[in-house]
């Protein structure tokens, strides 16, 4: 397929949509487990898958940087066609959620020990995490901090795409390169206090970043941007491996990405039991280890041989909503399998992920039926 000059469907794309919005609600289903930091099996297995699915949102992000591509438009019908499109849903699901939460919490789940207090969900509360949603996400509305950040990639993306069109092969990977660079930065600032440097005026931030700036050397070549010309760069330029070679490169590049997520997470875990930011440096979705999986992943999905299918689009099409809609069935399905006891911790956490998967997909086909409630999921 020519990059630049036609959009085609592609299978698996749509497949890999599927795989990775599967991976996302995978990985809230670990996430009650993970939050008990009791370091007991149930603990450990659910650090492990959460790690192995760690790829899921950079996934998505590729995605993009594919079907994005060429850009024909101008900035202005660019971002009423693809920001008016998401802004609709967000602000929708940012008041659905919280309400939505604040009924279960009261009517249905009544355990001591449930996963949320009911004690936390007021119509103060609610009301306020509704209103100060226009300035972020917050725990009920956990899975739109991606919308957010999409709508920083649509704002960004066309003038990318005006340097990508022009760019030859040395150039991005040259952006790559410093791109790479990024996803080793956290790394880098958890080692400086070995040498002796603990920040300036108190803050620890390196290579010019400081209290009065946020913008550091590299800090735009950072980001998701990166995935999506990385996705740019493999499609326009196919590494055209054989399935041997692809294996033999993406197997043990993703296991070394995942052995360093998720035994970096248990040793973070132990040695900065209190503060949670540690713990979640490990397993950024921008960091190096997990863009090794991410790379893995990716390369092996674009040589699978997939088969168009009515089912395939069905179910490609639906994962926006199921995005939107999954945390909190997923947190229902948890409380429900928390009070079943002598099933293993692995099997709950596969059996709330398939079941919240399933019935987010129904609930985004019920709204699929109107055309108003369409625009909330699609």
């Amino acid at each position: 397929m020519d990059l630049q000059t036609k959009r085609t469907y592609i299978p698996w794309i749509d497949f890999l949509r599927i795989f990775a919005c599967f991976l996302v609600v995978l990985c809230h289903s670990c996430d009650a487990f993970v939050a008990s930091f009791d370091n007991s099996f149930s603990f450990h297995t659910a650090v492990f898958i959460g790690s192995l699915v760690r790829p899921c949102v950079p996934l998505f992000a590729m995605m993009s940087g594919i079907l994005l591509f060429p850009i024909k438009t101008d900035l202005a019908t660019f971002y009423k066609k693809r920001i008016g499109r998401i802004i609709i849903p967000l602000l929708f699901w940012s008041i659905a959620l919280p309400i939505a939460f604040a009924l279960y919490a009261y009517f249905i789940q009544k355990s001591p020990n449930g996963l949320i207090s009911i004690e936390k969900y007021t119509v103060e509360g609610t009301m306020t995490k509704i209103i100060t949603s226009i300035f972020n996400f917050n725990y009920d509305t956990t899975p739109l901090w991606y919308i957010y950040m999409l709508i920083g990639i649509y704002l960004i993306i066309p003038i990318f795409g005006s340097w990508l069109d022009r760019a030859s092969k040395k150039d991005i990977q040259i952006f790559l390169g410093f791109w790479i660079v990024t996803l080793v930065l956290p790394y880098i600032k958890m080692a400086t206090p070995l040498l002796g440097y603990n920040g300036n005026y108190g803050n620890t931030g390196i290579w010019g970043v400081c209290t009065w700036n946020e913008f550091g050397t590299f800090y735009y070549f950072s980001g998701f941007i990166g995935y999506i010309v990385l996705a740019y760069y493999l499609v326009k330029f196919p590494l055209n491996w054989s399935w041997n070679k692809t294996l033999s490169i993406a197997v043990p590049l993703f296991l070394i990405g995942f052995v360093i997520t998720f035994s970096g997470f248990l040793i973070t875990q132990k040695y900065f039991p209190a503060n949670y930011a540690n713990l979640e440096i490990v397993w950024y979705f921008c960091s190096i280890n997990v863009a090794m999986m991410t790379f893995s992943v990716f390369i092996i999905f674009q040589r699978l041989k997939v088969r168009e299918s009515k089912a395939l689009k069905d179910w490609s099409l639906a994962t926006f909503g199921i995005f939107l809609s999954h945390f909190i069935i997923v947190q229902g399905i948890s409380d429900l399998f928390f009070k079943i006891p002598y099933l293993p911790a692995g099997l709950k956490i596969i059996l709330i992920a398939v079941i919240s998967f399933v019935l987010s997909y129904l609930v985004t086909k019920l709204f699929d039926t109107n055309s108003i409630t369409r625009r909330f999921v699609k």
